[in-house]
């Protein structure tokens, strides 16, 4: 069922299409990630689905009584009105509080704000959270959210995945989301659009299918230049080695992408990494021992026990305001302990990205071209000596903007920026606080492949889950004042977190599965192991049909006509046999 269609629609701004005579629909059951590079129209297409820019021709049709909600980058709250009235009007506690949808959102979104809070005393990410938090209570038929995660913590981004996957039954309301978070995008949608040069290219899958068909695609033009398509099979290359989940989408091809990175090696050496790490840094890096750090009477850390081994490849997670900023301040010398001890080593040579825009006032009115001309001539990225200009165009930038000014760059190429001049001065530890900010998905795949090659000491503080599991090797969380390791990653962090979220209330939908008994598991298993047989010799049988395909008689018709035959239905059941290996797996994975 169509809910919302857009028919040739154009839309320009000066000296720039944005969009160009696109013809697409927003289709009951759809649930869309938006990906493409910043500026080339993704927020533009989002306000002309939602109906609050009209575009330059063409036509925006809705079906009769479909609510749409929409979430921009932006509010018009009243600063004296509180958060209660805000996010549920003026009817009484007792009345909404019974309501189990905005009792989840409050404790999923607003666990740390008063509902008698004013607006006018929250803070930026406070608001942004009231915000989607006030669309969320609200009954919609179309969702459509730009850049919802901003402001969420690694708990927050996982409890809203939740909600959206159960918001709606299958079949029925539309999520389109724009966002540069690649877990939330693989977790929620089910179809991908690429938004570039005024076109929007569909693809099957979320974020994970999306890299391997657009790899694909890439392959077979070949007009696509060479180191991008390196970057994206590297990052490929990484999501096959990664957790099963990333990949169990329907149609996405599991022995497909196998065979397309069977030659593409990890994504860092490690060994050789940590080789020169060590012999940039020796034995001691920094060192916190029985560390505690308080400020106005409260305690923020307490008993921090570490020690950061050279080459060590670390994420911090952490709710906000947990105190993980406040770990790298005692770690680069910013902050000092109130009890205990930092130990630096003598060979240490540490630089900090933070939050800040740091290093860049003094060079707001300097071109990039004369930035990068006062730095040292090479730097050295895994063994490869790159001059600055090549490092800057691993880091996305084009050669344009080598006469660009610094204050007239984006806020993600400023970003880039900061970090160039902090790797150009060869720290040998490299903390990075919210990496991501301002960044688009393909200058997240540039940047960590610049980190890749980066040997020394990282530590990385991010609510990105998909930047932390891709770029550290160990991850820590700040829970409850104390430091913690977290051997089980990103999920143990997640599961520790739980205890003070509220279960999420199943919405407009039916009762959450259980767990698998003994005898339900074991079945699957067998299933799985029977499917996987029945899908290996019908693939043989597939490759057989093409190679008596192309063998045959090219002039006896009908018989090709008969191999045809033979071939689609063995490829139609080899996709049907596909997708119950994928649903099989997925409720083992549950």
């Amino acid at each position: 069922m169509n809910l919302v269609g857009l028919e040739s629609i154009s839309h320009e701004f000066p000296n720039r299409v944005v969009l160009n005579n696109l013809t697409i629909g927003v289709h009951a059951g759809d649930r869309i990630g938006v990906v493409g590079r910043n500026g080339d129209g993704k927020s533009t297409l989002m306000s002309i689905i939602g109906g609050t820019l009209v575009p330059d021709s063409g036509r925006v049709t809705l079906r009769g009584g479909t609510r749409v909600g929409v979430l921009t980058q932006a509010d018009a709250f009243v600063d004296s009105a509180t958060v209660g009235q805000t996010v549920v009007g003026d009817g009484p506690e007792h009345e909404w509080a019974r309501n189990p949808l905005i009792r989840s959102v409050l404790s999923g979104l607003l666990s740390d704000v008063s509902t008698d809070a004013t607006i006018g005393e929250l803070s930026g990410g406070q608001r942004r959270r009231v915000a989607l938090a006030q669309l969320l209570v609200g009954d919609w038929d179309v969702l459509l959210l730009d850049e919802p995660t901003n402001h969420l913590d690694v708990t927050g981004v996982s409890w809203l995945a939740e909600h959206l996957i159960r918001r709606w039954k299958t079949g029925e309301g539309a999520l389109i989301v724009v966002t540069h978070d690649r877990w939330f995008l693989d977790a929620v949608s089910q179809n991908t659009w690429e938004v570039h040069d005024g076109l929007v290219d569909q693809f099957e899958g979320g974020y994970a299918a999306y890299i391997l068909q657009r790899v694909e695609r890439q392959r077979q033009s070949s007009a696509i230049e060479e180191r991008r398509q390196n970057l994206l099979r590297k990052e490929l290359a990484w999501l096959r080695r990664g957790a099963p989940a990333r990949t169990s989408k329907p149609k996405f091809r599991i022995e497909a992408a196998t065979a397309l990175i069977a030659d593409v090696p990890p994504p860092r050496d490690r060994v050789e990494l940590a080789k020169t790490a060590t012999q940039r840094l020796g034995k001691d890096v920094v060192d916190l021992l029985e560390v505690d750090y308080e400020i106005g009477g409260k305690k923020i850390l307490e008993d921090v026990e570490w020690r950061i081994a050279p080459g060590e490849r670390t994420g911090i997670l952490g709710r906000n305001g947990a105190g993980k900023s406040t770990l790298l301040g005692l770690i680069d010398g910013t902050l000092h302990p109130t009890e205990g001890r930092v130990k630096t080593g003598k060979t240490v040579k540490l630089r900090r990205l933070d939050q800040r825009l740091e290093g860049l006032d003094d060079i707001m009115n300097d071109r990039v071209s004369a930035v990068i001309g006062r730095l040292k001539s090479s730097y050295n990225a895994g063994g490869d000596e790159l001059t600055p200009g090549q490092l800057l165009e691993r880091l996305g930038f084009s050669t344009a903007h080598l006469s660009t000014p610094v204050k007239d760059l984006s806020g993600g190429q400023k970003r880039r920026l900061q970090l160039l001049l902090i790797l150009l001065d060869e720290p040998n530890v490299l903390l990075l606080d919210e990496p991501t900010n301002d960044l688009d998905t393909d200058m997240l795949a540039a940047l960590e492949d610049v980190l890749d090659s980066w040997p020394g000491t990282l530590i990385v503080v991010s609510h990105d889950r998909y930047l932390l599991e891709r770029v550290t090797d160990q991850q820590y969380a700040v829970i409850g004042k104390h430091l913690r390791h977290l051997p089980g990653g990103v999920d143990e962090y997640l599961r520790l977190d739980s205890a003070s979220i509220e279960p999420i209330a199943p919405v407009k939908t039916a009762p959450a599965s259980s767990a698998l008994s003994g005898a339900e598991r074991h079945q699957l298993e067998k299933d799985v192991k029977s499917l996987t047989r029945q899908i290996e010799n019908l693939r043989s049988s597939v490759e057989s049909l093409h190679t008596a395909f192309a063998a045959h008689d090219q002039s006896d018709y009908e018989g090709l006509t008969t191999l045809s035959e033979k071939l689609r239905e063995s490829t139609e059941t080899l996709d049907a046999l596909e997708v119950r290996w994928l649903d099989a797996m997925g409720k083992l994975e549950v």
